[in-house]
């Protein structure tokens, strides 16, 4: 492989490593938000509107910026009906023909959330609800994680590319 692409590889691979593991420590966030929630809802009898939606911006931004490193990890969720049975090779063969797929949705989920963010910031968007939080930061966190897994899409599959060719992406 050329050297650009090996150190694009290095790269964007060290970004979802790094991003990855900070947001790893984001469930600790949403379980102290929850548990917060529960111990003012129920012992001390004054709940806090806030925290449900604190913990879903939390495990929002877990997922979405967490999803890079596990897709590098290829700790993935996958649905193996034949895949298990086929060589390294031909999985490698496989995964760069289904690459095309996973990069067409990433495209078009970046597209789309772009222009929500964009939407977010102009109008100055919130959530309709007690608490009516900003929409921007989370939007922001979307659009920074999809652009993180697209880029790590297109890592795994010049390493996939490589292990296709029989060569080590070095």
């Amino acid at each position: 492989m050329p050297k650009f692409i090996v150190t694009y590889v290095r790269v964007v691979d060290y970004l979802s490593t790094k991003f990855g593991r900070m947001a790893m420590y984001l469930i600790f966030v949403m379980i102290a938000t929850l548990l917060l929630d529960a111990v003012t809802r129920n012992v001390v009898n004054y709940p806090l509107s806030w925290c449900i939606e604190m913990a879903q911006f939390t495990m929002t931004a877990y997922y979405i910026v967490g999803g890079p490193y596990s897709m590098q990890l290829d700790s993935h969720v996958r649905m193996d009906l034949l895949y298990s049975r086929f060589s390294p090779v031909n999985q490698a063969r496989l995964d760069c023909c289904t690459a095309v797929f996973l990069v067409f949705y990433l495209v078009c989920l970046l597209v789309g959330s772009i222009s929500s963010t964009m939407y977010a910031i102009e109008y100055d968007q919130h959530k309709f609800s007690m608490w009516n939080p900003s929409m921007i930061p989370i939007k922001l966190i979307m659009v920074f994680g999809i652009t993180l897994m697209l880029l790590q899409a297109f890592s795994t599959f010049f390493k996939d590319l490589a292990k296709a060719r029989g060569r080590a992406l070095s």
